[in-house]
C-alpha cells in the first residue's frame, strides 16, 4: 500500500517549477572567464594580463598587426597604467601590467583593447569583435613570481613556433636588458615603459637574470599567492 501511495505521488508531480540540476552551476562553473567582481589590486604588484581573439582573425604574427599592436601598447600608457613588457602569439596576447588601482587596472586594459580593436579593423578592413570574454589576470606579489611571469611572456614563441630561438620579434624582449647574453637593441624606441615598481623594475633580478633558452613554463606553474590572485587560471 505505501508503495503505491509513492508511484502515485511521482505520477501527479506537477509541471514546471525547480528541476534538480538545472540553471546556472555554482563556484562559477559556466563557458569563458568568470564574471565575478575581481578583488582588491595592490598598486606595488604587477599584472600578468591575457586576453585571447576571435577565431576569424588571422594570426597577429604578421608585420602591420604586430606593429598595430606595438603602437597600442605605446599608446595606453598613462600616469596611472602602463605596460612594461608584451608579447603577440598568433591568437592571444601576453601582458605584464602596472597599475595604480584596480580601477586603473581595469580602466586602464579596457583602454588598451579598445584602442587596438580600432586599429586591427581598420587594417583588416572589417568590423565587429576583436577579443574574446574578459582578459584574465594575475597579480604578482613575489620577486620568484615577476621573473616567471616574465619569462613566460617573452618567451612564450618557444612553445608556439616552430624552430624559434633567440628574441621573439613580436615581442618587447627586443628591448629587454635582463637576458644573460646582450642583444642589440633596435633603434626604433621601446613601446613599453619602465617599470614604476620595485618588483617589476629591480626586485625579480634577485632570482637572475633569463636566458634565451629558458623555456617558459606552464601559466599554471607560476607561482601565485591565492592572497593576490586576481582571476581565473591563465590560458596558454
Amino acid at each position: 500500500m505505501a508503495t503505491q501511495l509513492v508511484m502515485q505521488a511521482i505520477a501527479k508531480r506537477p509541471r514546471g517549477g525547480r528541476r534538480e540540476g538545472a540553471g546556472r552551476k555554482p563556484n562559477g562553473k559556466v563557458a569563458g572567464v568568470s564574471h565575478a567582481a575581481r578583488p582588491f589590486h595592490e598598486g606595488a604588484h604587477p599584472v600578468l594580463v591575457t586576453q585571447r581573439f576571435v577565431r576569424d582573425l588571422p594570426s597577429m604574427r604578421e608585420p602591420a598587426l604586430g606593429a598595430a599592436v606595438a603602437e597600442s601598447v605605446r599608446a595606453a600608457r598613462s600616469r596611472t597604467f602602463q605596460v612594461i613588457h608584451f608579447s603577440i602569439q598568433g591568437d592571444h596576447l601576453h601582458l605584464v601590467v602596472e597599475a595604480g588601482s584596480k580601477r586603473s587596472l581595469s580602466r586602464g586594459v579596457q583602454g588598451l583593447t579598445i584602442r587596438l580593436a580600432r586599429r586591427l579593423n581598420r587594417i583588416l578592413g572589417r568590423s565587429g569583435k576583436v577579443f574574446t570574454d574578459r582578459y584574465h589576470a594575475r597579480a604578482l606579489a613575489t620577486p620568484r613570481e615577476v621573473r616567471n611571469a616574465i619569462r613566460y611572456v617573452l618567451s612564450n614563441w618557444l612553445k608556439h613556433v616552430d624552430g624559434a630561438r633567440g628574441v621573439d620579434p613580436y615581442s618587447s624582449g627586443r628591448w629587454f636588458d635582463g637576458w644573460t647574453t646582450s642583444q642589440p637593441v633596435p633603434d626604433t624606441p621601446c613601446p613599453t615603459a619602465r617599470s614604476r615598481t620595485w618588483l617589476g623594475a629591480r626586485g625579480w633580478r634577485r632570482r637572475g637574470l633569463i636566458s634565451l633558452s629558458e623555456r617558459p613554463g606552464k601559466a599554471e606553474e607560476i607561482a601565485l599567492s591565492a592572497a593576490t590572485r586576481i582571476s581565473g587560471l591563465l590560458t596558454e
